[in-house]
């Protein structure tokens, strides 16, 4: 089953936050296990707040994905360009289709 994990977060960065993530997603190329999408949302009542939607194929592969050094040292990093704490909620993908 599909897992979805959304981070919430608030930030003035968000450039620098998008280069980490390039640097990123450059050094995990090719590696399996790791995300297969990733969306971005802006929260249109405060210009600060993102969500973040992270898929991956499966939550084994996620918590594999999260327990990789190379992943904590990018989340350490995203984290320093934070305001206050992220909130982190996992969720399984149920349903999904296009609509148009």
């Amino acid at each position: 089953m599909k897992f979805v994990q959304i981070i919430d977060f608030e930030t003035e960065r968000l450039d620098e936050m998008e280069q980490v993530l390039d640097e990123a997603a450059k050094r995990f190329a090719g590696r399996p296990g790791g995300p297969t999408q990733r969306m971005l949302l802006k929260d249109r009542d405060n210009p600060r707040r993102y969500l973040a939607l992270i898929e991956f194929d499966s939550y084994e592969e996620a918590m594999r994905n999260s327990d990789d050094p190379e992943t904590s040292r990018m989340a350490e990093q995203l984290g320093a360009l934070c305001i206050g704490e992220r909130v982190y909620t996992n969720c399984d993908l149920v349903a999904e289709r296009e609509l148009a």
